[in-house]
């Protein structure tokens, strides 16, 4: 338990160097893209005349040098200040964390998904090699790894929504229900579903393929050679020795891929209308409303720490030589 509280201290430190490099390179850069809010705003009509521009980039900040905005930035976050949008009238903070909550239960519902079909087709992949099950396994793997995401996403539209009209099209809630608490969360449940596969059948394709080179790897360990040799049945051994050695591959690349499945969901949060981080994500850049966008940015990047923290943790669990160490 003391190596895992200094390994998780030690992430966190070298962490926080590396948030506030992620956040002034990422401010610099954005910075430097031709235009600001105001220019927005004004081809807008919200700013009529070149005195109002003047006085809104003197109120925000946008007539000072970039490093010096991009300090200035860095300073309102150590006070857990993400900053004000004009074009919204509220705090950024308060707009991230408005739609959070669907963006997380999105990204969750998809890791979900993704190693429970990922670990379970690599597992009978690996344990079937050259079979058909073998070859259903890695075509399912290549299929969906090629495919782009949106492209799954307006597929499982069509099929399910439009043509069998099973599942509803896009938003998270029906509009105009009036679902008693039971059946607001089912009704959530249905419109989570084809999104959460558009996002989780790509990384499922991705762990499937780890997997099964994980469990070929593992099946000719000398462990699994010795309970084999004292008659322990195939199924015993696939459940008790190979899967939980295999597995610790497919969490490390759970919390590596963080990042890449919240930017994966602003594109399937467009597709299916889904209210939440992605979505107002995208329409910030379209409004070069930087705040947001560099909000979203930082969000990003606390919650690839946190699930590698989390990782961590459960790396600690499965794997008992950390613990012996």
């Amino acid at each position: 338990m003391r190596f895992l509280a200094s390994s998780i201290l030690r992430r966190v430190a070298h962490a926080v160097p590396a948030l506030i490099g992620i956040a002034l390179i990422a401010f610099v850069l954005l910075s430097l893209a031709p235009g600001d809010l105001v220019d927005i705003l004004a081809a807008d009509g919200a700013v009529q005349d070149d005195v109002t521009a003047a006085q809104l980039r003197a109120q925000y900040g946008l007539d000072q040098p970039v490093i010096v905005q991009a300090l200035y930035y860095l300073r309102d976050v150590a006070r857990l200040d993400l900053g004000f949008s004009p074009i919204h009238g509220l705090p950024v903070a308060d707009l991230i964390f408005d739609r959070l909550p669907a963006t997380i239960l999105l990204m969750m519902s998809s890791i979900l998904l993704a190693v429970i079909v990922g670990v379970s087709l690599g597992l009978i992949s690996g344990r079937n090699v050259n079979t058909w099950r073998d070859v259903v396994a890695s075509v399912f793997a290549a299929l969906f790894f090629a495919a782009p995401s949106f492209w799954v996403g307006l597929m499982l539209m069509v099929g399910f929504s439009i043509k069998l009209g099973w599942l509803p099209v896009s938003g998270m809630v029906t509009i105009g229900a009036d679902y008693g608490p039971l059946g607001r969360v089912l009704d959530t449940c249905t419109h989570l579903v084809l999104p959460t596969a558009a996002l989780g059948l790509f990384y499922a394709a991705i762990y499937a393929r780890v997997m099964r080179s994980a469990v070929l790897q593992v099946s000719v360990m000398d462990f699994v050679e010795t309970a084999r040799a004292k008659g322990v049945p195939e199924r015993a051994i696939t459940l008790r020795h190979v899967l939980g050695n295999a597995i610790l591959p497919v969490v490390t690349l759970v919390g590596l891929q963080m990042g890449t499945v919240l930017a994966g969901s602003v594109v399937i949060e467009q597709v299916f209308s889904w209210p939440g981080v992605g979505t107002l994500l995208f329409d910030a850049v379209m409004a070069r409303n930087l705040s947001i966008v560099m909000g979203v940015l930082i969000l990003g990047s606390i919650l690839v720490v946190i699930s590698n923290l989390v990782i961590d943790i459960l790396y600690y669990w499965l794997d008992p030589r950390i613990q012996i160490q």
